[in-house]
């Protein structure tokens, strides 16, 4: 048993989207105290919890764990968000209920909060400002669907549209529309527009985002290919750089790094994790693509991948493209921490420094 929770009672939360599920058991027996169901809202949490003697309050990551913990901390209990991935016991349980889940949950957290693999929350004002950023993807997404949508009904009439840019189809596409079309489509080409002008307004202020309220993320656009806009993401993403004792870390943080399943004798390498931010992984390997660009700047990123795509099949381009997205972002938070001026090819010169003597 866990020392920091004896003499404790110790709430184990499960959140549910309307109702969620407390279960109240002591630190020292495991005994359980208290069941409650309560409305999922900030009033309900705020009074249900501020009855409660301070406590250990251990709940999962989720939709509404950002706010739920900043509500139970401000009741007066410690709390621990517990990350759902990392807890089989439950995430992957084939007998989940709400009546148990907050049960396994404080009892974990007696046992060793360090089982719950605690993540921190970012403050509200950068989950905030994160959120213009992921308006903007949802919006993409949506312009993307019907432009794709277009493109399928024109091509069903023996027609093809002109490839453009995303920005531009409305206005360049819509002349080729096929006149039997047009009272279908105008429909679709007015929500393009539309989208377009409201991506170009959220652009405009992750812009202004990046260069007046976090103006460390000119340090990550320094690296030809990172824009304002993965620069701030992965700034928003990852909260306080420092968290991280060693910039390789950043990679596994963000599911670039391979798993591993290791027993005995055996050793078996996998595929990437795919764990945390899925749209900043996302980007970093759209970053990774324009590196890799043959017009693209030269650079110690750009030349590694090339090196591990020479034979060209299309495996050894993929695998490129993640193990250069992978070394970006442990580039990037190098420059949050340290401050430091990129050098693009700094790692060519440290070796050439040191071959120098050998060739002499």
């Amino acid at each position: 048993m866990n020392q920091h929770t004896v003499g404790r009672k110790i709430a184990g939360v499960d959140l549910g989207d309307r109702d969620s599920w407390v279960c109240i058991i002591d630190g020292a027996s495991g005994e359980v105290l208290e069941r409650a169901t309560i409305p999922t809202s900030g009033e309900a949490f705020g009074e249900y919890f501020a009855r409660c003697e301070p406590m250990l309050v251990a709940l999962e990551t989720g939709t509404h764990s950002p706010w739920a913990s900043r509500a139970v901390t401000d009741a007066g209990h410690e709390v621990i968000v517990a990350n759902a991935r990392q807890l089989p016991l439950i995430y992957g349980s084939k007998h989940k209920s709400d009546a148990r889940d907050p049960e396994k949950l404080a009892r974990v957290a007696r046992l060793d909060v360090r089982l719950l693999a605690p993540v921190e929350h970012r403050p509200r004002e950068q989950q905030r400002d994160l959120s213009v950023i992921r308006s903007r993807h949802a919006l993409v997404r949506s312009r993307t669907l019907l432009i794709n949508a277009a493109r399928g009904m024109v091509k069903a009439f023996g027609s093809r549209l002109p490839k453009c840019d995303a920005d531009v189809f409305h206005k360049v596409a819509w002349e080729f529309v096929p006149s039997e079309l047009g009272l279908s489509l105008h429909p679709i080409f007015e929500s393009i527009t539309t989208l377009s002008r409201q991506i170009r307004a959220l652009e405009d202020e992750i812009e202004r985002l990046a260069r007046e309220e976090y103006p460390h993320t000119q340090l990550l656009t320094q690296v030809s290919g990172v824009a304002d806009l993965t620069a701030l993401a992965f700034v928003l993403t990852l909260g306080d750089p420092r968290r991280f004792s060693d910039s390789r870390m950043v990679g596994a943080y963000l599911g670039l790094a391979p798993g591993r399943r290791q027993s005995g004798d055996r050793d078996q390498p996998m595929s990437i994790t795919k764990a945390g931010d899925e749209y900043l992984r996302w980007l970093l390997v759209q970053c990774a693509n324009f590196i890799l660009r043959r017009d693209s700047p030269d650079t110690d990123l750009k030349r590694h991948g090339r090196k591990l795509a020479k034979s060209g099949s299309k495996i050894a381009k993929r695998i490129a493209k993640v193990a250069v997205a992978r070394k970006l972002a442990v580039l990037l938070h190098a420059l949050l921490v340290t401050g430091e001026v990129y050098e693009p090819l700094r790692n060519t010169s440290v070796r050439r420094r040191r071959q120098a003597p050998l060739s002499a």
